[in-house]
């Protein structure tokens, strides 16, 4: 690739003097907002084949992420999608207990190994032409379940923990990934690929992955559902890491139903990933059982008020989210902090630590050919790049390699202080506290101008549950202007079928999720 092009992709200025897509061209595409259950009614009688399917999005991927908006949220296309298409409708009939994921085409955010002709990569340059000898765990459950793999999402590189002042949806592969409500606003991160594909109808869905806040940010953002599942829940083995404690995969979808679907899908355990061991007898293969229109009856709710006060119009929308769960028989319990605030601290000190020793082992993974072998070859090759730090620097993957290993006291110590902090005398103190079942809060405010300076947080409520290791679902809560707004449900370890029965009921009856009409400048 060309610096000039590489240079254009990087550049935020380059997102103005576009003329915006017609909306009645992008609401055209006949599959515009399809979920799962519908879908594969249309393969049972026929009106679509799955190659046919994997067809339109491919286009549909060429017209919007490609030309068009140039959502730049795409790193690579899978060039065997549609063989993989042929080969499930030739063997459709054949097949008497399909899952509900057979023939779906999905994307994957590209810090999730796949073996096959796609390289995993992290949005690094560096890994350009990594390919994975295995695919990750995940990757094999939805192969399994006849998903296809359409295309892998571009990223905040490395998951956003790389350097300071980091822009979210900027890889140094590609550049930046563009916001489809608003274009030069920004798609939140890290799984900023996933929550745009997702929302522009790029896809069915897509799988995501959080530390903190990087598949509930991008779902505010975007305008859609995104699934932070329970720590242990779903493996991470083949995932490029971040935190062992923390890291998780999830789903990212336009409708409640569909992220259970797909979460069920998922589910088990994996013996290269000790987490999953946890999850034995606390999972389910079937979330969608849990989809209750009347899941709010009954159910006391705490409201977060830590992230409210700051966005008067982001609250006027809480407050409306509110009456509707109590008019529809939730009590709702007003709660002002969640856990120790010596939590933050400790849970950014397990980050640095686990970030090299989890780097480190998946680089080791790659095999003898592996382009970089240790968190330090990888320091050297942002060093001697011309793209890697021209925005900014990789001050997170220096203090990881200064660190000892996951046996030092201080790593320890942090183990325990965040742990305690956040689960015991966090999330699990106040539901128990007060009886909860739930705690909501705003997920986020509406998406920041993206500036070549770094991302503008204004506020959010994604650390309570990411310290913990607990669930988080976030869904649509309604628009400051242009913009969408989400709402986040999140409570105990494993308790992902409440909070789906709360989210679904809220959901269905608020209904705030709108297609995305790629408006040029707000």
């Amino acid at each position: 690739m060309k610096i000039s092009t590489i240079v254009r992709f990087i550049f935020i200025l380059t997102l103005f003097g576009q003329r915006p897509i017609q909306a009645q061209k992008q609401v055209d595409f006949e599959l515009l907002e399809m979920d799962i259950a519908t879908l594969q009614g249309h393969y049972k009688t026929g009106k679509y084949t799955i190659k046919q399917v994997t067809s339109l999005y491919l286009a549909r991927i060429k017209e919007l992420d490609k030309n068009g908006p140039k959502l730049n949220s795409i790193i690579i296309i899978n060039p065997d999608a549609l063989n993989i298409a042929e080969k499930l409708d030739k063997a459709y009939k054949k097949i008497k207990n399909k899952g509900p994921l057979y023939g779906i085409p999905i994307i994957l955010k590209d810090n999730i190994d796949t073996h096959d002709n796609m390289p995993t990569t992290a949005g690094s340059r560096a890994l350009a032409n990594s390919y994975p000898l295995q695919d990750s765990y995940i990757a094999k459950k939805l192969k399994a379940a006849g998903a296809i793999i359409i295309a892998k999402a571009n990223l905040s590189e490395w998951a956003n923990f790389r350097g300071q002042k980091s822009i979210s949806g900027w890889s140094g592969l590609i550049g930046q990934t563009k916001n489809p409500y608003v274009l030069d606003c920004n798609p939140c991160g890290s799984s900023a690929g996933s929550g745009v594909a997702v929302s522009a109808n790029l896809a069915m869905a897509a799988i995501g992955t959080e530390t903190n806040g990087s598949i509930v940010c991008p779902a505010n953002a975007n305008g859609i559902v995104g699934i932070k599942p329970t720590v242990g829940l779903l493996s991470r083995s083949g995932i490029i890491p971040i935190s062992f404690t923390q890291d998780t995969p999830g789903p990212m979808a336009r409708t409640v139903a569909d992220a259970a679907t797909m979460l069920g899908i998922m589910v088990g355990v994996d013996i290269t990933d000790s987490k999953t061991l946890t999850s034995q007898g606390k999972y389910s293969q079937d979330y969608t059982q849990y989809l209750d229109k009347k899941g709010l009856k009954g159910k006391r709710i705490g409201l977060y008020r830590s992230p409210m006060g700051k966005l008067p119009r982001v609250d006027s929308l809480m407050f409306i989210a509110i009456n509707y769960m109590k008019s529809n028989g939730a009590e709702i319990i007003e709660i002002d902090e969640i856990g120790r605030s010596n939590a933050a601290l400790a849970s950014f000190d397990i980050m640095v630590y686990e970030l090299k020793d989890g780097l480190n082992k998946y680089f080791k993974s790659l095999g003898p050919n592996a382009p970089i072998k240790t968190i330090q070859d990888l320091i050297e090759f942002n060093i001697k790049d011309s793209i890697e730090l021209k925005l900014f620097n990789q001050r997170y993957l220096e203090l990881a390699q200064k660190k000892g290993d996951l046996l030092s006291k201080e790593y320890l110590e942090s183990l325990r202080i965040n742990l305690e902090g956040s689960q015991k005398y966090g999330i699990d103190s106040v539901m128990n506290l007060y009886s909860l079942d739930a705690i909501i809060a705003p997920t986020g405010g509406p998406a920041w101008k993206t500036k070549a300076s770094g991302d503008t947080f204004r506020i959010g409520s994604s650390s309570p549950a990411a310290r913990a290791g607990y669930p988080n679902i976030s869904v649509p809560m309604g628009f400051v202007d242009e913009l969408p707004v989400g709402i986040s449900f999140f409570g105990r370890a494993w308790s992902e079928p409440t909070l789906i029965k709360i989210a679904y009921a809220y959901e269905q009856g608020s209904k705030q999720r709108k297609v995305p009409k790629f408006v040029q400048s707000q």
